[in-house]
């Protein structure tokens, strides 16, 4: 098949690229370059067609969709405080770019379109596991938006006969995760401070429990999605467990210190798989310690990542405080 990836020089997206490569698609990815690595592609640079451009603004980017079969949507902007400090940037990159990205999977008859939406959409979630009928709650302005882009899609599939799905990924890790910029996932915080012999900074009393879904399940989700026939619907993509922030100090083994909960963070995440196992067949097949053994096999990745300490998270993350510290005073 024809396949145009967008952020395919991303985390998850450059793992895309090599399972659809794996498989003997011809491959283009488009990507801005905000948060992927070129670096990420190196090693299958003269195997794919790679195009620099914003899909927040329309261009010449569009005459990249002519005559692909599939587009796997998975350009987009993270993370909660720059969403909280700049959603402008985030409305344009996770809202106008799924609608411009949309419209060129229209405008040149696609056969599939697949969007990786988030699990951030179900924000302080009551019943665990989720499942995709769960009330939809987002707690900040990057969940908002990928839910509203979320909403594109299925809109797009019901009025404009587009093919699409949209898989909901739970707390993705592994190799090639973002190093740079700001506060963010908790793996790459605490692989560098692992390298820098820094302790862990443990929200709360880690007591809190994640769906940490390793990135190669994730592509396999992503082309299992793609392959089928089904339209018009969400999958959540997890793990199928949840596993607490002390449980993944202990598996990285080093020193802790604990820093204050922050507000509009949940307690839980746990996806219900049982839909996305019954009808598009898949499963997840790595356990975590399996994937915490592999990612410190490589854990050099992020021996030029920013080293977080608590006073540097609390001057980063001074704006959630503020801002969304406001619905707990309430």
């Amino acid at each position: 098949m024809k396949v145009l990836v967008t952020g395919g020089a991303g985390f998850i997206g450059s793992h895309v690229v090599d399972l659809c490569l794996a498989k003997g698609h011809e491959i283009t990815v488009l990507d801005n370059l905000t948060t992927g690595r070129a670096e990420n592609l190196a090693h299958i640079k003269n195997q794919i067609e790679f195009v620099e451009c914003d899909l927040g603004s329309t261009g010449s980017w569009h005459g990249h969709f002519k005559n692909k079969d599939w587009v796997i949507h998975l350009a987009a902007l993270a993370d909660i405080v720059p969403s909280i400090q700049n959603p402008q940037e985030y409305f344009a990159a996770n809202v106008t770019g799924t609608f411009n990205v949309l419209q060129a999977s229209i405008d040149h008859h696609v056969e599939r379109f697949i969007y990786s939406a988030s699990s951030s959409c179900y924000g302080l979630a009551t019943k665990f596991p989720t499942p995709e009928d769960a009330p939809i709650m987002p707690q900040y302005p990057y969940a908002l938006t990928k839910r509203l882009g979320e909403e594109l899609v299925l809109h797009w599939a019901n009025i404009f006969d587009l093919p699409a799905l949209s898989l909901r990924f739970f707390n993705v890790y592994g190799p090639r995760s973002r190093t740079s910029g700001t506060y963010g996932a908790v793996f790459g915080v605490f692989l560098a401070q692992k390298l820098a012999n820094q302790p862990f900074t443990i929200v709360g009393d880690g007591k809190q429990t994640r769906d940490f879904t390793y990135v190669s399940d994730v592509a396999d989700a992503v082309l299992a999605a793609t392959e089928s026939n089904i339209v018009g619907k969400i999958f959540n993509v997890g793990s199928g467990k949840s596993v607490s922030i002390n449980r993944i100090v202990e598996l990285l083994e080093g020193k802790t210190t604990f820093i204050p909960k922050r507000p509009g963070e949940p307690e839980c995440t746990f996806a219900d798989i049982s839909k996305i196992q019954s009808v598009l067949g898949w499963s997840p097949k790595v356990p975590i310690e399996e994937g915490i053994s592999r990612l410190l096999n490589e854990i050099d990745y992020w021996k030029e990542a920013v080293v977080w300490t608590p006073d540097s998270i609390a001057e980063a993350t001074k704006d959630w405080f503020e801002k969304l510290g406001k619905n707990d005073a309430n």
